[in-house]
């Protein structure tokens, strides 16, 4: 008969002994969000490119805005001052872009399916920031631009051009997050694509204790709180301080599935699909026993496949 896991007694175990050391593995997990020391080699150039692709596509946005604006301003004042609507335009899609990392930093801390939900409330105070130093940014650039010759002094009163752009600022705000979100994924395909044999191990991290296990040997990862813990061939269980949706961005395209909202499983090792009723699944891999929800229809689509 195979063993069925039960994570949440193995979790409250383990994490009995290793109390001490959460600040340590905190510490380690903000590291690998900004990319200073990755879960796996390469992280910190994956995060650069995707900053980097989704900064050319807001200055793309930006560019085709303050020219939509500036020929949209001409033509309904024909004659009059070209100078005018592109310091307006321009400065405020200048600021725009100076400070696009403060979203940046805070979907890569919290991205939309981010676990637990309350990480969500740090885009509240993000917002804020964004929309305050992109419109006083704006508006000083004015006032400055206004000592040059020829330059018409149009910065008005702060506080009517906050309350009138920041709902625009927040809209965008949400489209950064629709951004960043895509071009991670574009680049982990990318990266599955172009060499889907070039990882051929993951680093487990434990506060300053790292274990690299080949991900052949990785047969299921469950979600126990802040942490996950693997499952490893040998009988092993390794516990890390990460989100299961975080590490499903990275193990996805290594050929791990999500069966369930605490459960990925290698989809490589599974040895038999079993019926458990009201549309759910019990997969068999090797020793071990994971549930299939009904609610992952897509799993059990792509668990047939490998398996024929």
């Amino acid at each position: 008969m195979p063993a069925t896991f039960e994570p949440k007694q193995s979790f409250k175990a383990t994490l009995a002994s290793q109390g001490a050391g959460d600040q340590s593995r905190l510490e380690s997990v903000r590291r690998q969000w900004v990319g200073i020391s990755g879960i796996e080699s390469g992280t910190r150039g994956r995060l650069v490119r995707a900053f980097l692709y989704s900064l050319a596509v807001a200055a793309v946005l930006v560019a085709a805005i303050v020219a939509s604006n500036v020929m949209t301003w001409m033509r309904d004042r024909p004659g009059s001052n070209l100078v005018f609507p592109i310091v307006a335009e321009g400065t405020s899609g200048l600021t725009f872009l100076l400070f696009f990392w403060i979203p940046w930093i805070a979907w890569l801390w919290a991205p939309p399916f981010v676990r637990p939900r309350w990480k969500l409330l740090v885009h509240i105070p993000s917002m804020l920031a964004f929309a305050l130093c992109h419109i006083g940014g704006f508006v000083l650039l004015r006032r400055l631009a206004a000592w040059m010759p020829g330059i018409p002094d149009i910065s008005g009163p702060f506080m009517p051009e906050f309350i009138y752009d920041a709902r625009k600022d927040a809209l965008f705000y949400l489209v950064f997050g629709v951004v960043f979100a895509l071009a991670g994924r574009l680049l982990r395909l990318r990266a599955s694509v172009a060499g889907p044999h070039r990882r051929a191990t993951y680093d487990i991290r434990d506060g300053a204790k790292l274990t690299r296990v080949p991900i052949s040997d990785i047969l299921a990862v469950s979600s126990a709180g802040n942490y996950v813990e693997f499952v490893l061939g040998d009988g092993r269980r390794m516990l890390m301080r990460l989100s299961l949706s975080a590490l499903e961005g990275e193990l996805g395209p290594l050929g791990f599935v999500r069966t369930h909202r605490s459960w990925l499983v290698n989809a490589k090792r599974v040895t038999a699909l079993k019926p458990a009723g009201s549309g759910d699944y019990e997969v068999e891999v090797t020793t071990l026993t994971v549930p299939l929800s009904r609610r992952f229809p897509q799993a059990l689509a792509r668990l047939r496949d490998v398996r024929a």
